[in-house]
């Protein structure tokens, strides 16, 4: 009776030990306003991404910035570019 048992366990860990790797995670630097100022300067593009309330927004914003506040920020994924210069401040 253990024999059986012990068998399928060792399945059941065999078959999640198969599962897929998760995918790596983006990369992620972090650069400074002056850095970000340099870059657009140049005419490097950037999809600026306000995390700050949609008040805070409001009152003032870098040009251009979108406003996808932290709360909301993984509902609002796929909104997110997945290339490029990505600047959330």
């Amino acid at each position: 009776m253990r024999r059986p048992l012990v068998i399928i366990v060792a399945a059941g860990l065999l078959l999640v030990g198969a599962a897929p790797a998760a995918p790596p995670d983006a990369p992620v630097s972090y650069i400074g306003v002056e850095e970000l100022k340099l870059r657009l300067d140049r005419g490097e593009k950037a999809d600026i991404i306000d995390v700050r309330t949609w008040q805070e927004y409001r009152e003032r914003h870098i040009k251009g910035a979108r406003s996808i506040p932290i709360r909301t920020l993984s509902d609002r994924a796929q909104e997110i570019p997945q290339s490029g210069l990505v600047v959330f401040y």
